[in-house]
């Protein structure tokens, strides 16, 4: 796996990478056994997204001023989904290719569906808020799709809440990241994707205290959708190296606010 530096804008990216026949056969069938060793949700990995699931919402809480329907892709077991529903009394649907997740999802009363296209077919579906947490670096073109959701299932003011690593403090270098943002280039590829950020953060919730781990923005569809001027980000090698070593610093003299329990 090699991950290369764009000369142009200074987005990471894996280079080569898996066809689209092979990423689809990996999701579907090696994602979950890679990451965890097993299929279907534990009690580890719940208590993980309960809480990335109330970091997200407290995150939007005082800016998001409200939500009918919301669209959450890569939707999970669905805590997300809930969390939002109970705090804005939105309509909630999910997609989730993972058939486990999935179906625990379906379970617990909520309507996920297994690919954007399925609900696509829908037609004439369009959402005031949509998020992709921890999604949008698995994407071989991030910026087509942002563009899709904009044109295709948000409505004119509605609202993205996305999530991603930061490569500055995450590990970020794994076989099914194939982007890895920076402020920077996260930015720079919404604002290419037509969307104006109202508000971004660079946070560890609820991983650590002291690194910031995790990107997270909020955004809108642009007045003028694509008419933004890609700016290079320099010193990407430094900054990713400084990044990391500040991080071992802090794990060896600050444990305990490094990593934070989960129940």
């Amino acid at each position: 796996m090699t991950n290369r530096i764009c000369q142009a804008c200074g987005l990471v990216f894996q280079s080569p990478r898996m066809t689209d026949a092979e990423r689809a056969a990996f999701y579907s069938a090696e994602y979950r056994q890679l990451y965890q060793g097993w299929e279907g949700p534990d009690a580890k990995d719940l208590a993980v997204q309960s809480k990335r699931a109330e970091s997200l919402l407290a995150f939007c809480q005082g800016k998001l001023p409200g939500a009918k329907r919301y669209l959450d892709i890569g939707s999970s077991a669905g805590l997300l989904l809930e969390a939002f529903r109970q705090a804005y009394g939105c309509q909630v649907v999910g997609v989730e290719p993972g058939e486990a997740y999935r179906e625990f999802a379906r379970q617990s009363g909520l309507e996920v569906v297994a690919s954007l296209e399925e609900l696509e077919q829908d037609g004439g579906t369009r959402f005031d808020l949509i998020s992709l947490a921890h999604v949008l670096e698995h994407l071989p073109d991030p910026v087509h799709y942002l563009a899709n959701l904009r044109e295709s299932l948000l409505e004119r003011e509605g609202w993205l809440l996305v999530e991603v690593p930061n490569l500055y403090a995450h590990d970020s270098f794994e076989i099914a990241h194939l982007v890895s943002f920076s402020e920077h280039t996260l930015r720079q590829a919404l604002g290419k994707a037509g969307f104006e950020i109202v508000t971004i953060e660079a946070h560890g919730r609820p991983r650590s205290r002291l690194l910031p781990l995790y990107l997270t923005a909020l955004a809108r569809p642009a007045n003028a959708p694509g008419m933004m001027q890609v700016q290079p980000e320099g010193n990407v090698r430094l900054k990713r190296w400084w990044g990391m070593f500040r991080r071992r610093l802090l794990e060896r003299f600050f444990p305990g606010k490094v990593w934070l329990p989960f129940p």
